[in-house]
C-alpha cells in the first residue's frame, strides 16, 4: 500500500472516530427512546465502518 493510501485511510478512521464520538454524545442526551435507538444504530453503522478501515493497515 502506498503512503498516499496509507493517508486516505488514516482520514478515514479519524472520520469515523468523530462521528462515533458526535453519536455517543448525542446518545448521552436523548430521552426519547426512538431517536436514541436510531442514533446507536447510526454509531454501531460507524464502529463498523471504523473496523473495516483498520483491518485495511
Amino acid at each position: 500500500m502506498s503512503p498516499k493510501e496509507l493517508l486516505y485511510i488514516e482520514d478515514a478512521l479519524g472520520h469515523e472516530q468523530i462521528l462515533m464520538n458526535q453519536c455517543q454524545q448525542a446518545i448521552s442526551s436523548l430521552s426519547d427512546p426512538q431517536l436514541r435507538s436510531c442514533v446507536q444504530q447510526m454509531r454501531a453503522a460507524h464502529q463498523e465502518l471504523f473496523n473495516q478501515f483498520y483491518q485495511l493497515i
